[in-house]
């Protein structure tokens, strides 16, 4: 389950990649939700805003709570970076975007005993002349850290089935170059013949080989 879990988070960040180089869309992409002890986590949460041109007052909030404990707000955003005091300063990154829609963070080398129930609040303000609306959006990630990652036997067949696709497709390519190489070979070798026998025609055949033209 985890590596199928992998497998749609990578495929989720391949089509965010693709939509934002292609058209500059932003698109709202779930964060993993299992780390490796000691590696560097990143808690992914985007809040796409639907009219980009409308200018905003954003604050962002993120909340930790351990199992069967409370919430503790961990980071703040609110015009500047501000790690508050808890059990993650001095691992804690800011990882968010200039224009404020990707405000994901970063966890440094996270532990066995940061799992837990990461919250993700965003609070928007809108700049309109007439009024000023206000937007909140939360996410929740359930993280659980495990001590070393490992491959399951979806993420094995997984892998198989990208092999084999792979080669098919070279295969198919090679078939595909035979067949238009083959093509273009009968193609040269019928108009050689034609220009052989049109060659062979005695000189005073092929004046009948003209097609008369009608007054």
């Amino acid at each position: 389950m985890a590596a199928l879990t992998k497998v749609a988070y990578a495929s989720s960040l391949l089509a965010l990649l693709w939509v934002g180089i292609c058209s500059g869309v932003c698109v709202e992409v779930p964060s993993e939700k299992e780390a490796v002890q000691g590696s560097r986590m990143k808690l992914m949460c985007i809040s796409c805003m639907k009219r980009a041109e409308v200018s905003a007052n954003t604050v962002v909030k993120w909340y930790y709570k351990a199992e069967g404990g409370q919430d503790v707000q961990i980071y703040e955003y609110n015009n500047e970076k501000r790690e508050l005091d808890s059990r993650f300063r001095g691992r804690l990154q800011w990882n968010g975007s200039a224009d404020m829609q990707d405000v994901s963070i970063s966890v440094l080398n996270i532990s066995l005993n940061d799992s837990g129930i990461y919250t993700c609040n965003v609070t928007r303000e809108f700049n309109f002349e007439s009024h000023r609306p206000v937007f909140t959006r939360t996410t929740l990630i359930h993280l659980t850290v495990v001590e070393q990652g490992g491959e399951d036997f979806t993420s094995v067949i997984s892998e198989i089935m990208m092999y084999i696709l792979l080669v098919f497709l070279t295969l198919w390519l090679l078939i595909e170059m035979v067949y238009c190489y083959r093509k273009v070979s009968k193609a040269e070798e019928a108009a050689q013949e034609n220009a052989t026998d049109y060659l062979a025609i005695p000189s005073e055949n092929k004046e009948n080989c003209t097609v008369p033209v009608e007054d």
